[in-house]
């Protein structure tokens, strides 16, 4: 990814919100469903849902700790885990205040 945690962390969101939405949206296409394919699919998901996080999150901090640049490295990674928590309780905020139902409205 990139040296920026605010870019790192919305990418990080995005994926969150492409994968939730494909989840949400495919249930009423899908219908239900009976087989070994639901698992496996969901379990693919995951795993692909890991690889891409791990990416996102530490492939740039990764690089700077192999080139040495050790603090950097682990101030990268605090530093977009800290935006992704904001983010996250910005979310959780707006969900448990019912906010979420009026700006969906809109």
């Amino acid at each position: 990814m990139t040296k920026n945690p605010l870019i790192n962390a919305s990418a990080a969101l995005l994926y969150i919100i492409l994968v939730a939405s494909v989840m949400f949206y495919g249930m009423e296409h899908a219908g239900p469903v009976n087989s070994v394919f639901a698992p496996v699919a969901i379990l693919s998901l995951f795993t692909l849902s890991a690889a891409v996080m791990g990416y996102i999150f530490f492939f740039q901090p990764v690089q700077l700790y192999l080139d040495g640049k050790k603090k950097p490295a682990i101030d990268l990674f605090l530093q977009t885990l800290g935006v992704f928590a904001i983010i996250t309780i910005a979310i959780l905020i707006l969900f448990f205040s019912g906010v979420y139902k009026t700006i969906l409205v809109l």
